[in-house]
């Protein structure tokens, strides 16, 4: 299946059962590059996202979080009260990252998509690195 058909898909299912269903439990999505793979809790409310990772003090190596965004503004993300270290990789359509930032615990600087992104994957700092994933690279997603 075609990665904008499961992008598609992915948000008007999120969008749907959210609206409808008042999720408040964790969904996740699985991402693979290759052997690698990651499972993203995909923040489908509006405290979800607002809260994000904030004070968690500890996440699984092949963990992250995903928001979905809304690709015609600019998007900006910081660390206010987020204790891991963390990489953010914002992703087009496609699930192809698009640029990668290090982001320092508990900084107020701001980390911004220099281009439209679809959605922005939050991940253990060094996670892409360790395994040779680098901008350019495409993401294969599966709703789990």
């Amino acid at each position: 299946m075609p990665q904008k058909v499961i992008r598609q898909t992915l948000l008007g299912l999120f969008l749907f059962f959210g609206l409808t269903h008042g999720l408040q439990s964790a969904e996740f999505i699985e991402f693979r590059k290759g052997e690698h793979q990651l499972y993203a809790e995909v923040a489908l409310t509006a405290s979800q996202r607002s809260r994000g990772l904030m004070w968690r003090m500890e996440m699984a190596d092949n963990m992250g979080m995903l928001f979905i965004l809304e690709p015609q503004s600019r998007q900006c993300f910081w660390m206010r009260n987020t204790y891991l270290p963390l990489t953010i990789a914002f992703l087009n359509q496609d699930f192809k990252i698009m640029q990668l930032n290090d982001m320092t615990p508990l900084s107020e600087e701001l980390h911004c998509a220099e281009q439209p992104a679809h959605f922005a994957l939050e991940v253990n700092q060094g996670w892409f690195d360790e395994r040779g994933i680098t901008v350019g690279d495409r993401l294969e997603a599966t709703l789990r």
